[in-house]
């Protein structure tokens, strides 16, 4: 059966871009001049917090420390206390530790390049290894958190119920001209006005 909303993707997009400038997030202002180690121990700052505490806790990380080996002479409880702001904290500084420990080991000290040995790194899931192709490496992917899989659900462009789910739906029915800036938009969408209790009218279907 043919979807009846795919049709106003291009409208939305339109109207989306002239109210949420892509040069307003944390991650966008990074493209400017990408640095892929940043842009990975960033979007694990971001886990589970606002913007604003990650660029606090960002700031303060990378004036001490911004590559994978000077990550590790930081003491676990002086990691803690830089990156306190971006709240889960203990957890957090363990897995930045683990990761720069493996860029070191594994990928000499570099940030990989594909999908796939970005996720063999623990801590690492599919919407950081995305989010790290799109903004430090330029490639077409979707990064899909809680607003890019809730969002497209409720304007009847898919029916999924998992962010992996929605990754593949969209990667067939949204076009890719859209794709760059599609997490950015619709991230600054999600947290203003379609959050989960919208402050929004949909179409009923």
């Amino acid at each position: 059966m043919e979807n009846k909303f795919l049709k106003d993707i291009p409208k939305v997009f339109e109207t989306l871009e002239k109210k949420y400038p892509v040069s307003k997030t944390t991650l966008n202002n990074m493209r400017k001049n990408p640095n892929a180690f940043k842009i990975l121990i960033s979007c694990l700052l971001s886990l589970r917090t606002q913007d604003k505490n990650t660029e606090i806790a960002s700031s303060r990380l990378f004036a001490v420390a911004d590559t994978p080996k000077e990550i590790l002479k930081i003491p676990i409880k002086k990691l803690e206390e830089l990156i306190y702001s971006s709240g889960h904290y203990k957890k957090k500084a363990r897995t930045i530790q683990h990761v720069s420990e493996v860029l070191i080991k594994d990928f000499d000290s570099k940030v990989p390049r594909t999908r796939e040995q970005l996720m063999s790194i623990k801590g690492i899931g599919p919407k950081t290894a995305n989010i790290v192709l799109a903004f430090a490496f330029g490639e077409e992917v979707l990064p899909i958190d809680t607003h890019c899989h809730r969002i497209p659900n409720r304007l009847g462009w898919i029916k999924t119920k998992t962010p992996e789910q929605t990754e593949t739906e969209l990667n067939k029915i949204l076009p890719r001209k859209y794709w760059k800036e599609f997490n950015s938009i619709f991230v600054q969408f999600g947290k203003t006005i379609c959050q989960p209790i919208p402050h929004c009218v949909l179409p009923v279907p």
